[in-house]
């Protein structure tokens, strides 16, 4: 970017940076909320609003879209608007937006609500984390970041989904968005406080109005193909086939317009000259495939197979939270107190992953959460290793100038590659059912004498309790599908367990390699100069 936000803050001392770190991460938390609402509010919702799922899908396509086209905008946005203008704005508009959802259940009002918070959390988080790498001295980075991704990645994927999960058992999914209004006065208070780095006296960098409509088209396009290409069977539907053309050719449209703009554009090009970035940028899509992918799975199969209610389900992710939190911590001591080079824990961090997912795929319909509590706790060993480390990876190198271009990038391909990991997994779980089924009702056939065992001995039970003896044949063989259903569910999802464990495998080796690549046109450039 050719002007951006720098650190002249009018108050010093510790007590204004306290505040500004405590307000943003509280600013988080109201998108950590916000975001994953769906997650397990989604039957409460449809059942309130009478929405079919066609219909119900816009309140999570409007949400993401908007989100992607703010980490787009924010960058622009902090060339107009002081940061903290820019965060406590979007902040405001966030806790709006949620407490008129928590008043209303028309669908139509639900998914312009849904596209004002998905807009506002994109900007927030890309204007928070710039506003602590612009506020902050690089010397304690590690540790401020460490808190940021308390707010922008434990919360989502662990503390939210229990505190929605309480709620929705215990009073409605109107009380989730109302909750989060007290958080963003909370949080904008603390900001209007605290200090925040100033703008720098320079002329702002023009609005690209083309290369923003036709990105907008492209996510727009990308989100409603990677969310509900599993349930239309992907391009067997003409809709989708159409949508992704039409996002393919918006996308070659915005690359070549971008270059003829010669970095005068909405994308800024330079940040791939940073070998450190670009490694983290492609990491990042791996690790929100990690990230979201195993957050969708987890309470899935707690759901679906195990059938837990929402509260028992959002419970199951809140013990791996501390561990998050504590590797968090840890990762930030060794890179800042012990000078550790944060590439260093990002092997470890995706060995540990990798291990939690085997470890899972291994559950069963009577497995329970002390049986997945061992797997569940090491993810979020691992998600810490990994997440401070790529992110201090990405943005150590930056010139201040592009670091909320490269944050709103980075951000984006996060959120890429937690669309396609869900939509990967979900089509891999659809189709294993099906075919799961198929191979098992094959073998359980009236030929074979132990279904016929057990039909005649759960009949006999039916009939014993009362039951009139054909109708009790059929309950017994209407339980026996149940059965054979419930058990290609279960085969279904530890295939899908083994799938994120097998990303790793088969992304660490090619990450490697990348690394190298990114090393030695490095060395390249330092020979020709």
């Amino acid at each position: 970017m050719t002007t951006a936000p720098t650190a002249t803050p009018g108050r010093d001392g510790a007590a204004a940076e306290i505040l500004l770190v405590a307000g943003i991460l509280l600013a988080t938390l109201t998108e950590a909320i916000a975001g994953t609402v769906l997650s397990l509010g989604r039957g409460d919702i449809m059942g309130d609003t009478h929405a079919t799922p066609d219909e119900f899908a816009w309140l999570d396509i409007g949400y993401t879209t908007l989100k992607l086209i703010g980490f787009m905008a924010a960058p622009w946005l902090m060339t107009r608007i002081p940061p903290r203008g820019v965060v406590v704005g979007s902040t405001l508009a966030m806790g709006m937006a949620c407490g008129m959802a928590a008043a209303t259940d028309r669908l139509d009002l639900l998914v312009a609500l849904r596209t004002v918070q998905g807009f506002a959390g994109g900007i927030l988080l890309v204007g928070g984390q710039a506003m602590l790498f612009l506020a902050c001295p690089r010397s304690r980075q590690p540790v401020v970041q460490a808190l940021f991704a308390m707010g922008a990645v434990v919360a989502p994927a662990t503390i939210a989904p229990a505190f929605q999960g309480a709620l929705l058992d215990s009073q409605s999914w109107t009380w989730i968005f109302f909750s989060v209004v007290p958080l963003a006065l909370a949080a904008a208070g603390l900001l209007l406080v605290a200090d925040g780095p100033m703008p720098a006296k320079a002329a702002p960098r023009p609005f690209d109005g083309i290369g923003f409509a036709l990105i907008a088209v492209t996510v727009f396009c990308v989100t409603c193909v990677l969310s509900q290409g599993s349930r239309w069977d992907w391009f067997e539907e003409p809709r989708i086939l159409w949508l992704a053309v039409t996002g393919a050719a918006a996308l070659l449209v915005f690359l070549g317009q971008q270059a003829l703009m010669k970095g005068q554009g909405l994308l800024d090009v330079t940040l791939f000259e940073s070998d450190a970035f670009s490694f983290a940028f492609i990491v990042s899509f791996v690790a929100g495939a990690a990230l979201f992918g195993s957050a969708f799975l987890i309470p899935s199969f707690a759901l679906s197979v195990l059938a837990f209610t929402p509260t028992e389900a959002g419970l199951l992710l809140l013990p791996s939270g501390a561990l998050f939190i504590g590797s968090l911590l840890m990762v930030a001591f060794l890179i800042q107190v012990r000078r550790v080079p944060p590439f260093a824990t990002v092997p470890f961090g995706i060995l540990t992953i990798t291990g939690a997912m085997w470890m899972l795929s291994g559950s069963t319909a009577e497995s329970g959460a002390d049986d997945m509590m061992a797997a569940i706790l090491l993810r979020g060993l691992g998600l810490g290793f990994l997440f401070l480390s790529i992110t201090l990876i990405a943005f150590g190198t930056l010139d201040r100038r592009s670091l909320a271009a490269g944050i709103g990038l980075f951000n984006t391909g996060r959120q890429l590659g937690g669309l396609m990991g869900v939509a990967a997994l979900q089509t891999l779980i659809d189709h294993d059912i099906s075919a799961n089924v198929a191979v098992l009702g094959a073998n359980v056939t009236a030929g074979g004498s132990m279904p016929i065992e057990w039909l005649v001995s759960t009949a006999a039970t039916l009939t014993a309790k009362g039951l009139e003896a054909a109708a009790a044949s059929r309950v017994a063989t209407s339980l026996l599908g149940r059965t054979v259903t419930g058990q290609s569910t279960v085969i279904a999802f530890d295939t899908a367990f083994t799938a994120v464990a097998l990303l790793f495998v088969i992304a660490a080796p090619v990450l490697v390699g990348i690394k190298i690549g990114l090393s030695r046109r490095t060395t390249g450039r330092r020979a020709r100069s």
